[in-house]
């Protein structure tokens, strides 16, 4: 590629972990001398991060090197992320596909686009075995003002029978905890109010710290240290396992001076069964106990939940086990996940298999469990004042922000108030599921 030619576009698909890993591809690409542009502008590379997760990785990762092609015919495509290590040669064979990077592969960009031309046929795939990704590249994302994703870890060792991310990311390691608090202070520098912890499974956290497979810290060494960094506003946690998030962790948070009151804790089921079926490593009490334990030191606490529908074997009474557990559960959301088959997963060969149609009308079910939980939740917090960090969108005419305990609340947009925290009391619940905010005299107090 020639001097002149310095524009790139990036496309993420996914995770938070992979929009934290996408910015420290973009700040390379950055560094060597290429101008960042939107992805649907005309530019020299577009760099797309895939997802394994969705059910539909093929057709998404198709549909946006359509994009890339209709906004430059000529443009150099290059596909990185999980989808990337898992079918790299089916990645190449799609038009337009010009390099395919595997996740040893995709931090080392800058040395494969100097002699990279636009290929006429499939793309070239630079793809190491997974068993080569045993190193730790610390990353995080910049995409507003308000916010960053924060790598602390990557790859996992657990063996969850529904589950391709081990083979996409590899073993479970760790940042040290002298870069991340590196790298959280200079987000910190850019004025951002907000980090977001990522990794795969970051409850483990300090495993390959150094390479090796001890722990070296722990999770609760992590939050410890990283309450300390100045400059931080808010620091939240992303997705931690159950049997991982410990009594002393939820009670550091509950006396943080930067760690908010929201976490969120994988289930995948409320049928002891099925938890065993799927190889996760805790049973419903447990669960139930860690959100109890959250319900008693913070009250007010957000609680989300993941949970998966139509696992091989979920007949209707297993399916209404789980219904009933996260009805009782003082729970705030759900992110639910329609079972998909995945290949080189021990669930793809089992029995009972759920009819698709079933799939979907629990999923259905759950959603509007999910919602009926968030009004209940967000209608406690109605008349009580809340910091609220306000985003930068302008969406006709309004902005959104979030409370600590993750309440999205909107107003009338107001340029003064982006990336601002303001304390306000909250009103009432919009018919779009916002809450309202007003001024109060508590708020002019904390301004003052």
């Amino acid at each position: 590629m020639s001097a002149f030619q310095r524009t790139a576009a990036y496309h993420t698909l996914g995770c938070k972990l992979n929009f934290a890993e996408t910015s420290t591809i973009a700040r390379q690409l950055t560094d060597a001398g290429y101008e960042k542009v939107g992805f649907d502008e005309k530019a020299n590379v577009y760099v797309i991060n895939t997802c394994s997760v969705t059910e539909n990785a093929d057709r998404e990762c198709k549909l946006h090197v359509k994009r890339a092609m209709k906004a430059n015919p000529d443009g150099l495509v290059v596909i990185v992320g999980c989808y990337a290590q898992l079918k790299p040669e089916e990645i190449s064979q799609i038009e337009g596909v010009d390099l395919v990077l595997g996740a040893k592969e995709k931090f080392n960009i800058l040395s494969y686009l100097d002699d990279l031309e636009k290929s006429e046929n499939e793309g070239i795939v630079h793809s190491c075995e997974i068993e080569e990704t045993d190193f730790f590249i610390g990353s995080y994302s910049i995409g507003d003002r308000t916010r960053a994703f924060l790598k602390v870890q990557d790859g996992c060792d657990y063996k969850c029978t529904y589950c391709t991310i081990p083979l996409a990311r590899g073993i479970s390691r760790s940042d040290t905890i002298e870069n991340v608090l590196k790298n959280a202070s200079e987000i910190a520098a850019k004025d951002i109010k907000e980090i977001v912890l990522t990794g795969v499974n970051i409850g483990d956290y300090g495993k390959g710290e150094f390479g090796n497979k001890r722990h070296e810290h722990t999770f609760l060494d992590l939050i410890s240290e990283l309450d300390k960094v100045e400059g931080i506003e808010r620091i939240r946690i992303s997705s931690i396992e159950p049997n991982l998030l410990k009594d002393e962790s939820i009670e550091l948070v509950s006396k943080s001076r930067s760690f908010v009151p929201h976490f969120h804790i994988p289930l995948q089921s409320g049928s002891d069964d099925l938890l065993k079926k799927m190889k996760r490593r805790y049973l419903t009490k447990l669960y139930n106990d860690r959100v109890n334990k959250i319900r008693e030191v913070m009250p007010d606490a957000a609680i989300g939940v993941d949970v998966i529908v139509g696992f091989p074997g979920e007949t209707e009474e297993k399916f209404l086990e789980t219904y009933n557990f996260l009805n009782e559960l003082p729970i705030t959301y759900l992110h639910v996940f329609t079972y998909s088959e995945r290949e080189n997963t021990e669930a793809a060969e089992m029995e009972g298999v759920v009819p698709i149609a079933e799939r979907k009308k629990r999923n259905k079910m759950l959603r509007i469990l999910s919602e009926k939980k968030k009004m209940a939740f967000y209608q406690t917090q109605l008349g009580k004042t809340l910091p609220v960090l306000w985003e930068h969108e302008n969406k006709d005419g309004k902005m959104f922000g979030f409370t600590e305990n993750y309440v999205r609340v909107q107003k009338d947009y107001d340029p003064a108030s982006v990336n601002q925290i303001e304390f306000l009391n909250l009103e009432k619940i919009l018919s779009d599921g916002t809450v309202s905010v007003q001024s109060s005299y508590q708020s002019f107090l904390a301004k003052a």
